[in-house]
């Protein structure tokens, strides 16, 4: 642990009463941090890169912010119950081995956001300082994976230090904007509403907060169990929610203010034309939290693959174990990201599409499972047990996820592929609000036939003495 070590020592493993600590407010900065970058601000230009007029898109990003963090939120409240990250609490719901599936979904999240963090980033480079973007994208990458080897501690202190400043940056920006901006008069006609580029919009907001579903309980882990449900859930939801639809408005308004240009050099113009000189200090300001975002990614990946590996064969939670996943990930993110196409922005929201696919049927069977069907009863040992009370594979979470998933198909509206019924509706993408209902209620009804109270009791008995006094 960071009080007794300068590197976190621990990693999927439990996090005992003995050793928990920080204050539920710490959550805040964590996710108000974690969205005030150039990754968010790209979000919030889709609605306008599609056609869409900037009142309808400021709705949209606001409506999805809030939809999207609501489900984010509650995932955060887990941590201190169960002192566990987020992802290894999934092998309740679908079983010590069966939970790869949802492992995997979750590595291809933390990887593909971190190559299009450091397309960002270089981009952001090239366009202050015309720097070489096969140089800077390790560089940045290197950076952000050396701040994940510390760990828990140091990203909470990290974060909470960027807060303050990006506050700061974002405020200069939307006073510059209220005082200073004109736009044509068909960019605020609430009559030019296009269902398309709201929907969206909207989705593309909504999945961006959802994506963090995955992480938040790896940074409230360390918290005291006694913090309260409601404490942790709006101290998470007001970071990610201000933090993240603040930061997209930025992008909305720097891609109505220039269509034609490119994300970092439109938000760098648009800053400068509001508040000579602002361009330079707001790129920076994005760029370092695009470091500790990565940072994140970088954490969560190890988390995760550490999480693979002991589906395989159990194995003894190690630093060297950790960093040499956090490697890995470095390696395989930077690979991308100098292969990677350079049509950002279409690409983004294509890969926000299918993230909000992948996580929806996940978020709903595990929200309700902690929620509605267990009630927070778990057991931490058998979790880590692989012939134990959960099973290898649940049939009940797999079925559902399937089922939940297979209900959006015909509701899908990517670049790739439209369904059947997004062509009825035009294009516009509702697969999100066919998933999370059908999804919810396959599983509750599959629950029905568990034995709840003979599970609760077994429970019990495997975790006596998981903290002693």
């Amino acid at each position: 642990m960071s009080e007794r070590s300068f590197i976190e020592a621990r990693s999927i493993d439990y996090v005992p009463l003995k050793e928990r600590h920080g204050k539920v407010w710490h959550l805040w900065p964590v996710w108000f941090t974690g969205d005030a970058h150039l990754a968010t601000i790209a979000t919030g230009a889709v609605g306008i890169a599609l056609g869409g007029n900037l009142a309808w898109t400021v709705i949209a990003v606001l409506l999805g912010s809030a939809l999207g963090t609501f489900f984010m939120a509650f995932h955060s409240t887990q941590g201190p119950q169960l002192g566990l990250p987020q992802m290894i609490q999934s092998r309740p719901q679908f079983g010590y081995v069966g939970a790869l599936l949802v492992w995997g979904v979750a590595l291809v999240t933390y990887i593909g956001f971190n190559a299009f963090n450091q397309l960002l980033a270089a981009d952001t480079l090239t366009t202050l300082y015309d720097a070489d973007s096969h140089v800077t994208m390790p560089i940045i990458g290197i950076i952000a994976a050396l701040l994940a080897v510390v760990g828990y501690d140091w990203i909470h202190l990290i974060q909470r230090i960027l807060a303050f400043i990006l506050i700061v940056g974002l405020a200069v920006m939307t006073f510059a904007v209220a005082s200073s901006a004109h736009f044509e008069p068909a960019q605020l006609d609430l009559g030019g509403f296009k269902a398309v580029p709201f929907l969206v919009q909207l989705f593309a907001a909504a999945s961006y907060q959802i994506a963090w579903s995955i992480y938040v309980s790896d940074y409230s882990r360390y918290l005291p169990k006694d913090v309260g449900v409601a404490a942790s859930f709006w101290w998470t939801y007001l970071g990610a929610y201000i933090g993240g639809s603040w930061t997209m408005l930025v992008g909305t308004v720097a891609a109505a203010m220039f269509p034609a240009l490119k994300l970092t050099p439109a938000l760098k113009a648009a800053a400068d034309q509001l508040l000579p000189g602002a361009g330079t200090p707001l790129l920076i300001c994005s760029l370092l939290g695009l470091v500790t975002i990565t940072t994140l990614n970088f954490y969560g990946a190890s988390l995760t693959l550490l999480s693979v590996a002991d589906s395989f064969k159990p194995i003894k939670a190690t630093v060297t174990k950790r960093v040499a996943t956090i490697a890995l990930s470095l390696v395989v993110s930077v690979g991308l990201a100098l292969t990677a196409s350079k049509d950002f922005v279409h690409a983004f929201d294509e890969f926000l599409a299918i993230l909000l696919y992948l996580f929806t049927p996940w978020t709903a069977i595990n929200l309700v499972d902690f929620y509605w069907v267990r009630r927070g009863h778990y057991s931490v040992r058998e979790i880590f047990n692989p012939n134990g009370l959960y099973g290898r594979w649940n049939w009940r979470g797999l079925v559902a996820y399937a089922v939940g998933f297979l209900s959006m198909v015909p509701f899908f509206s990517t670049a790739s592929y439209v369904g059947p019924v997004a062509k009825m509706l035009g294009g516009a993408d509702i697969a999100m609000l066919v998933g999370l209902p059908v999804s919810t209620i396959v599983y509750v009804l599959a629950c029905r036939s568990m034995d709840l109270e003979d599970e609760f009791r077994k429970a019990a008995l495997a975790d006596e003495g998981l903290d002693p006094a």
